[in-house]
């Protein structure tokens, strides 16, 4: 069971998606397939087309493309991350727009988040895990 978010005002389905460090929070509404992504068009916030297949596919997948609007704020980390964070946020929230589209976006691994975060630096160390070059003289 998943738990279903809609707005209070607008009745928009809500879902959040993380990557990495970026954060995204997406709307889904019935329309005509218009992607709106920091209030540009999609095809101009992410220039690359892995980052443009990643949303679309997810779409295509529960054959939603044409008939949902999808709006996005998301911020933090690289265009890559951003993607895979929207993603994330548009299944959960396909999934609250219609719960029937759960099985298969969950088999598409849609709904499942990529947990490998940057290694926080310790200390006496020069990175996460690379050390100080040993001198014997």
């Amino acid at each position: 069971m998943v738990a279903v978010k809609k707005d209070k005002i607008s009745g928009d389905a809500l879902g959040t998606g993380r990557r990495k460090s970026s954060v995204a929070r997406v709307r889904v509404r019935p329309g005509s397939g218009k992607i709106t992504i920091n209030r540009k068009p999609m095809e101009e916030y992410f220039v690359n087309e892995q980052d443009q297949r990643a949303i679309v596919d997810t779409l295509a997948v529960v054959e939603q493309r044409n008939n949902v609007d999808v709006l996005v704020r998301v911020s933090g980390g690289g265009l890559t991350g951003q993607s895979g964070a929207v993603r994330m946020g548009l299944a959960r929230a396909l999934v609250s727009f219609n719960e029937s589209l759960h099985d298969p976006l969950r088999d598409g691994n849609y709904l499942t988040r990529d947990s490998r975060m940057k290694e926080r630096k310790k200390p006496g160390l020069r990175g996460a895990r690379r050390g100080v070059q040993f001198s014997k003289r």
